[in-house]
This record gives structure tokens, sequence and C-alpha cells, in this order.
């Protein structure tokens, strides 16, 4: 059996991903774009894959494909109809970033709203050991304790938030933007609501039509401007422009992103302009990536796989 693994840079050459080859001959490459795709996957048997393109034109020449794994939960790459009209199944991963990413989202938060890269500059500028007084806190920072966090896209990372949050003593609210949630646990309310009461609100939804810039001026218009947002669902859920503009004229007080509605970051993107790091912080779509949270990505496609040479259909996206 062949098996390709397109993109194997991205779990990190840090992570060990031999063990797919006890399943066969295995071809490694760091990184596939569309153009190079179908050549690379032309003999293979499954293809390992995460953000190349996997359609008609990049599959058309690859008789053998039995079986496409995803290093991702998210499957835009995939024709599936296509995949299912050749019989082709395809598998995803779920869940194995849950505690990275919902770690991630407290991070940014209390980063944020506790001033922390202002007093870490004041003492390693040197003013601190100047000063005569044994403190310091001229920049005015908040606890968590007592806000109301807003949460949209109440599904598995959701969930991790609110709990995280719910353990520092804040309220939980949240907004189904698919309109479907089943949670019951916390109080649902309607976004107008979310946006008016939110101390912190955090995106963990889909990109979807109905997310697509969700996050625009007229959100940010009903916003407290004491309010944090923090976006770690989608770059496109939060209109680029409208943020900046909100953030430049004290709509909010903040925003923690770890996504961006380009990737990486245009260089004529005018967050870039935002140098206060307590007004703004950007990370580079990294807080899925934990070490374990990758190696915990490299070992579900090794279960999705044996589950497939067994005849069991696991996390199969395209029945």
């Amino acid at each position: 059996m062949k098996l390709v693994v397109l993109e194997r840079d991205s779990v990190g050459t840090d992570i060990d991903v031999s063990c797919y080859e006890k399943f066969g001959e295995v071809t490694y490459y760091p990184n596939t774009v569309a153009a190079n795709t179908a050549e690379r996957v032309k003999d293979a048997d499954i293809i390992i894959v995460n953000k190349a393109p996997m359609n008609e034109t990049t599959l058309k020449d690859a008789p053998n494909v039995k079986l496409i794994c995803l290093f991702a939960t998210g499957f835009d790459n995939v024709d599936l109809a296509y995949c299912k009209s050749r019989g082709i199944k395809v598998a995803n991963v779920v869940n194995y970033c849950t505690p990275a990413v919902a770690q991630h989202t407290l991070l940014l938060a209390m980063v944020l709203s506790e001033k922390l890269a202002f007093y870490d500059n004041y003492v390693k500028s040197g003013v601190y050991s100047a000063q005569e007084r044994f403190s310091n806190f001229d920049r005015a920072f908040t606890e968590l304790e007592g806000k109301t966090w807003g949460i949209v896209g109440m599904g598995t990372i959701g969930h991790k938030v609110a709990s995280l949050a719910e353990a520092f003593g804040c309220r939980v609210i949240f907004y189904s933007a698919s309109g479907k949630s089943s949670c019951t646990e916390y109080e649902r309310v309607e976004f107008d609501t979310l946006l008016q009461e939110s101390d912190i609100l955090s995106l963990h939804c889909p990109l979807s039509d109905r997310t697509r810039h969700l996050m625009n001026r007229e959100a940010f218009a009903k916003m407290k401007n004491t309010a944090v947002l923090i976006n770690v669902a989608r770059g496109p859920v939060v209109n680029t422009q409208d943020l900046y503009d909100a953030l430049m004229e004290g709509q909010i007080a903040a925003a923690g992103l770890d996504v961006l509605e380009k990737e990486p970051m245009a260089m004529d993107n005018p967050l870039a302009e935002i140098k206060d790091s307590t007004k703004l912080i950007i990370t580079p779509h990294m807080s899925w990536a934990s070490t374990e949270s990758r190696n915990r990505l490299v070992e579900e496609v090794v279960k999705n796989i044996e589950a497939f040479l067994a005849g069991q259909d696991r996390n199969i996206v395209n029945p």
C-alpha cells in the first residue's frame, strides 16, 4: 500500500510521523500546493493532507486512492461529492485541540484584561528600578470574576471555554450562530443581547454564510467600550477594517486574535498599524498547535486508517 503525506511540516518537524510506515510505503512532502498535488498523489492508495486541494483536477489521474485523511477538522479543501462519486472516503480529526484552543482563549483574555504587556515593558525598560515605591499600577486592570463572558458557538471548544470562564467566576451567556444549539447548561441569548452584555466576547463558531463578518461595524457599536473581543474561530468572522476602526475609535477596549481574514497576515492589513499590545494581540494561528495537540492529531489519523482497513467508518465526513 502506498501512502502520501502531502504536508508533513503542517504538524511540525518536532513531531514523529513514522507511525504511518506500518501501513506501507510512505512518501513525505514538507508542503504541497495546488500546482503539484496531482503529480504527487497519482500512485497513492491513501492520502494524508491538510490544505492541499482534493478535487477532480487533483485526483482524476489517481485511480488507486481509497482514503483521504485530513490533518484537520475542517474539510473545505475537499470536494466531498466528487470523492463520494469515486468511492473515496474522507476522514477528519475532531476535538484534538480543544484544551489548547480553550487555554489560548483564556490566556488572551487575561493578558489583555490585566495589561500585562505594559507592566512587562515597564519593568524591563528600567523605569520600575528607578521609581521609589515598591508597586506600580498606573494602567488600570480588571478581574475576570463577576464579569459576563459571551460566547458565539457553543460547540466542544465553546463548552470548554465556558467551564473555564465559570471557574474564574464569570457569568456565561452564549449565542447560537446556527440556531440549532442544544446547550442547556448556559444562558442562551439573542445576538444583540450578547453584544450589549458581554465584558469578554469569544468566538468559537465555524465560518458560514451566517457567520461571515458577523462582527462588523454595527456589532461593535453595540458593545461596551470596555469589552474585549477574542477570535480563535475563523478570520472572516470578523471584518478586519471594522475591527481596526472599533479599536482606534474606542468602541471596544481590546482584541486578541489567533486568526485573520487572510493568512499569513497581509502586509496591508490595517491591524498591523496597532503596536500597543494592551489594545491588540495577534498570534499566528497557533492556538491549536500545542505539542500535545499535534501528537493527538497524528495519532488520530493512525486510528482513522486502522478503522478503514478494518472495514469500519471512523470520522468519515462523506458517508
